[in-house]
């Protein structure tokens, strides 16, 4: 991001009223992508779906987003919940609907709810059990009205986290009274990976082969140029509808390549709208038959990885004379270098190579204006004294729950040695 600015006074803790002008993404928008693909396969159905492929495309379509489109508050108070938790490879997003009685503007007034652990590689099969608790709401882009997507956290039966609940610890850390008066802010950059639905290849490359080498991609304009900025422009407006603080997005240096901005975001709801974010990019990317990657290096050779760089600051260091703390936080990064790596997604060392704008995954840097370091500090931050710093580390397939408590807990509540940070304060170079 190319700078950190006061975050939203819009907690996603608590939704807001729908907006009168705002409207819901429908079936319509992908309609000429539906029609392209059943054309392509209408020929060859089988006889058990003969009927169906000779009835009017554009009836069979129309008549199907209808129903998806019922303005349900003509009819009902009760709304649809959505509910979102992350499943078992720590990665993926798994969902399910319940009907609740009334309109709901904080995750209190919603039940706790529970799943089949067994089938998402959480829980044993004779235990099977998960409960979820609702922890954030954001309005539903998908079905409208007073409807919502949940995001949920999960626990055993007895109230322990599960392994994969990496916001427990995170709420653990950001309600310490120290990180509280520190008002860490986040903005963190979610790179991502169009591929083909087929083939698994990046969106706009031909099958099996190359395009030109990298340079015009990296936010062009242009049919040889830009691959999938409908799914980007699409997924930009879906996250504003929902009320997730996302400030940019743009195309990035590999062709078919995206990223898109969440933040300044205070705390644990950093966490939670990246989370959202990616479930709506996730629905958004199956309605268009398009496949989301999030592998930080999804085509070897001189091709750019995926990142998730997190820029970070916190109170001390927005103020003046905050560069001396920037600078104490960069020296117990560097001590903790290992730990942070090791938390900051799967597979990272096959982009952190110290090619392609990173650096490489072994060796800890700091720079001013270097996208080469592990640490870079903008010119602004160093002319003003004051500012933000960027960890250019995390994968694409990071945790943000993992990644920003973490960050928060070795700068604010982490204390080194003297003896360690006067030798990491030599080899860096820094005088603090």
């Amino acid at each position: 991001m190319a700078q950190i600015l006061a975050p939203s006074t819009q907690w996603q803790m608590r939704i807001t009223k729908n907006p009168a002008n705002a409207s819901p993404m429908t079936a319509k928008m992908w309609g000429s992508l539906l029609l392209k693909q059943n054309k392509k396969g209408s020929s060859k159905s089988s006889g058990k779906f003969r009927v169906f492929a000779l009835k009017s495309e554009n009836s069979t379509i129309n008549r199907l987003e209808s129903l998806l489109n019922l303005d349900l508050p003509q009819y009902t108070d009760k709304i649809i919940a959505e509910y979102i938790w992350i499943g078992g490879s720590g990665i993926d997003l798994r969902s399910k609907s319940r009907t609740i009685s009334k309109p709901v503007e904080h995750p209190s007034e919603l039940p706790k709810w529970n799943y089949d652990g067994s089938s998402t590689g959480q829980a044993p099969g004779e235990d099977s059990e998960v409960i979820i608790y609702p922890q954030a709401i954001f309005r539903d882009p998908f079905r409208g009205g007073n409807n919502i997507l949940v995001i949920c956290d999960a626990y055993t039966p007895a109230g322990e986290p599960i392994p994969t609940n990496k916001r427990h610890r995170a709420a653990e850390v950001f309600s310490n009274k120290k990180v509280v008066d520190e008002v860490p802010w986040y903005g963190i950059e979610q790179e991502y990976t169009l591929l083909q639905e087929n083939v698994k290849w990046p969106l706009g490359w031909p099958v099996g082969g190359y395009p030109g080498p990298q340079g015009p991609y990296y936010c062009g304009a242009g049919a040889d140029k830009s691959f999938g900025r409908d799914i980007s422009d699409a997924h930009y407006k879906a996250c504003l509808y929902a009320g997730i603080n996302i400030s940019g997005t743009n195309g990035e240096v590999m062709p078919g390549q995206w990223e898109y901005q969440v933040g300044p975001s205070v705390g644990i709801e950093a966490g939670d709208h990246i989370w959202c974010s990616r479930y709506i990019l996730e629905r958004i990317t199956e309605q268009a038959g398009v496949v989301l990657s999030l592998d930080p290096k999804p085509i070897e050779g001189d091709w750019n990885g995926a990142g998730c760089h997190t820029n970070y600051s916190t109170k001390s260091m927005r103020e003046d004379g905050g560069f001396e703390v920037i600078k104490k936080s960069i020296l117990n990064l560097s001590l903790r270098h290992k730990e942070h790596i090791s938390a900051y997604g799967e597979g990272n060392e096959r982009r952190l190579t110290g090619k392609h704008e990173t650096a490489d995954i072994n060796t800890f840097s700091w720079g001013v204006a270097n996208r080469g370091c592990s640490i870079r500090v903008g010119r602004e931050t160093e002319k003003q004294g004051k500012g933000y710093l960027e960890d250019r580390r995390p994968a694409s397939n990071m945790d943000p729950y993992v990644v920003t408590s973490l960050l928060a807990e070795t700068t604010i509540l982490w204390e080194p040695t003297l003896e360690a940070e006067a030798l990491a304060a030599q080899k860096l170079a820094l005088n603090v």
